[in-house]
């Protein structure tokens, strides 16, 4: 057994490269608390809440994550105890009075003692007893229903379990209507005298914990008959999350390293990762002897398989919250529970050796098993070079944008304001929620454009000063293809020379050879140009980033039908590579001043990194639109011949962005065109 420390530091760190190292993981989590820190007023605004749970949020990034969302109202307070109704003040609250004692361990009725002002709500109560309940089953088919065909890009729009389930952008999405409370429940309690005993997690996570309550959502007892109707699931995902984050990174990955034996290893539809958590946690628990380190992480994810056969033998996986209510009941029986019990147990006889029928593990463990001399550092410094990590950080960012989406100009200055509070008390994670400053910049300064259509000439001029300010500090503050914003603004109020001016600062900039664009990079002269410097110096200095168009404001006019068809289609939303940007402001700029020779070029140049770009510089899945883009600048310049071929390549490419009925109007608007054009020579 010798080997076995060997072989663990080994795959702590091939789990390192494959799920992410401290740093990685720690950056993941703080960009989006730091979000949803931000986003926290807008929505107490709005009367409700949406939270991101699950895999994702805890720090993975595996191909198959999907997005776990939570939705609840924030004046609908569900009180474990009639006494905690005096901390409310109803109509402003509407109280919701949680009963457990005649419920399965884990479930709970939910009798509504003061009337709701949402719809879905009290269209959702039964009354029992002359006393009236909100049904889960009720809730959650209206839930359901009131989000199909709500937004036309959602595809595969069905219910699963609690949630909502769809895919948006080849994404998958659960959201759960449910509710919260801000106190402990009762059949809890023992978990908080259990974590004082054991001491994990740490009195200060416990305290949160328990400060931040629970959920309950929209789902009952797989055994129950009587009254499956009403019963909603107590749902602890805030409080996993917090356990999560409290791990250190042996144990995360030792999560991790269960969730890839799962998927491809096991692979059985009885278990589901959430026992793998559950397993783990229980294990991180009782764990005394052994410490959490890279030499044992083998011997701690064997412990935790060979319980996981235990549960599987005997039918019965504890809830780490209350025990009592046993997660395999209804799902891991009869025959099916035997097979799977027969399929552990033939892994079990391999040893340790099972992990090889696992690709991903297969993969990390070669050639520590190939060479008994092998040895692998395992401090974090050899884990993943600087500019992995940062490689990292930059597609981490750019997926949020794929997520989120820009709020109303009433909530940005929410959102500023919440932002400022962050760089004055906490200037050592400034790199998280920098982005989202300039995120919130860029929207409020298209809203101020939008709100300049209906003012004074008077009022219209000084809204241009703070709109050319503001764009001005997203070019000074971001990276290096944030200044295309402001080009894009002057250009589309006429000021074709400074929008030229503003072109050629950010052509400069990304001409550099160090720059970073997505995962492309030299990878030498950036290390030479900003290896050792901060993250937001890097940033500033050697990232770009896509341009992105939110459907809420028109950027330029050239693209405003493709903008609106997207937003019909339910995407609302479009990035577009900055060099394809680049060239197109080029040439329109240079044709509004009558520069022949140098709009023509540009156009050469566009054309020219459409046809030989391999995914480099334009993203394959967004040349759609790229080649509209290429279309409409030849349209434009008088070339519609060119401008046919673009259009037409456009549609061949994956409808990505989904504007083929606007390629579609472009094509018959430019044949039109043609034809009067040729009826004209003759």
């Amino acid at each position: 057994m010798d080997h076995i420390p060997r072989v663990s530091d080994v795959m702590y760190v091939g789990l390192c490269h494959k799920i992410g190292t401290p740093t990685e993981v720690t950056f993941r989590r703080d960009l989006w608390d730091t979000v949803e820190m931000i986003r926290k007023p807008s929505q107490l605004y709005k009367g409700e809440r949406k939270m991101l749970s699950g895999s994702y949020r805890e720090g993975f990034r595996f191909e198959s994550s999907d997005l776990d969302f939570m939705l609840w109202f924030h004046d609908h307070k569900v009180i474990c105890e009639m006494s905690q109704s005096m901390v409310y003040h109803p109509p402003r609250h509407t109280l919701i009075y949680m009963e457990a004692s005649d419920t399965p361990p884990g479930f709970a009725i939910l009798q509504l003692l003061t009337p709701s002002n949402r719809r879905i709500v009290m269209s959702s109560i039964l009354e029992r007893n002359e006393m009236v309940y909100i049904s889960s089953s009720l809730l959650r088919m209206r839930f359901h229903q009131s989000w199909i065909g709500m937004n036309p890009a959602n595809e595969g729009e069905n219910m699963h379990g609690p949630c909502h389930n769809y895919t948006y952008r080849s994404i998958e999405n659960d959201i759960a209507l449910c509710f919260h409370s801000r106190h402990w429940p009762l059949p809890a309690l023992p978990w908080v005298e259990r974590c004082l005993t054991r001491a994990w997690p740490s009195i200060c996570v416990l305290q949160s914990i328990v400060d931040d309550g629970f959920h309950l959502v929209p789902i009952a007892n797989r055994q129950t008959n009587e009254n499956s109707d009403l019963e909603w699931r107590i749902s602890f995902s805030q409080a996993e999350q917090k356990l999560v984050y409290s791990m250190n990174h042996c144990q995360f990955l030792c999560y991790g390293l269960m969730k890839i034996i799962l998927k491809e290893i096991i692979s059985d539809e009885l278990l589901c990762s959430y026992f793998m958590k559950t397993i783990l946690f229980w294990r991180i628990q009782k764990t005394s002897s052994t410490p959490w380190v890279p030499s044992t992480l083998l011997q701690h994810v064997w412990f935790c398989f060979k319980s996981l056969m235990q549960c599987v033998y005997t039918g019965y996986l504890p809830n780490f919250f209350i025990p009592e209510n046993n997660m395999f009941a209804g799902k891991v029986v009869g025959a099916q529970q035997m097979s799977l019990y027969q399929k552990l147990e033939t892994f079990y006889k391999m040893g340790v050796a099972f992990l090889l029928h696992s690709p991903t593990l297969r993969e990390i463990l070669t050639p520590a098993l190939s060479d008994p001399y092998f040895v692998m550092q395992t401090g974090e410094s050899y884990l993943k070079s600087e500019i992995d990590i940062d490689i990292a950080f930059c597609r981490e960012s750019v997926s949020l944008l794929i997520v989120t989406s820009v709020s109303e100009f009433l909530f940005n200055m929410m959102h500023l304001n919440i932002i400022d509070q962050l760089f004055t008390n906490c200037r050592n994670v400034v790199s998280v929620y920098h982005d989202r400053l300039l995120h919130v910049l860029v929207s409020t300064s298209m809203s101020l454009k939008l709100q300049s259509l209906s003012v004074s000439k008077k009022k219209r001029y000084t809204i241009d000063r703070s709109i050319i300010h503001m764009l001005g500090l997203v070019s000074k503050l971001g990276c290096v293809s944030d200044g295309l914003y402001l080009a894009l603004y002057l250009y589309d109020t006429g000021r074709y020379q400074t929008a030229l001016t503003v072109t050629d600062t950010v052509k400069q900039k990304l001409s550099q050879p160090h720059i970073l664009y997505r995962c492309n990079v030299d990878r030498q002269r950036y290390s030479e140009a900003v290896g050792g410097q901060s993250m937001l110096t890097k940033f500033r200095k050697a990232w770009a980033k896509d341009i992105v168009f939110d459907k809420q404001f028109t950027y330029i006019d050239e693209l405003r039908l493709e903008q609106g068809v997207n937003k019909m289609n339910g995407m609302g939303i479009f990035h577009v590579s900055p060099f394809v940007i680049l060239h197109m402001l080029y040439v329109l700029c240079h044709y509004r001043l009558g520069n022949r020779s140098q709009y023509l070029q540009a156009l050469t140049d566009l054309h020219t990194l459409l046809l030989y770009d391999d995914g480099g510089y334009v993203l394959v899945l967004c040349r759609d639109l790229s080649w509209q883009i290429l279309g409409i600048c030849q349209h434009v310049v008088g070339d519609l011949h060119g401008a046919l071929q673009s259009y037409q390549e456009s549609l061949r490419q994956k409808p990505k962005n989904k504007i083929q009925i606007a390629t579609e109007t472009r094509i018959n608007l430019l044949k039109t065109q043609i034809k009067d054009s040729t009826r004209m020579t003759t």
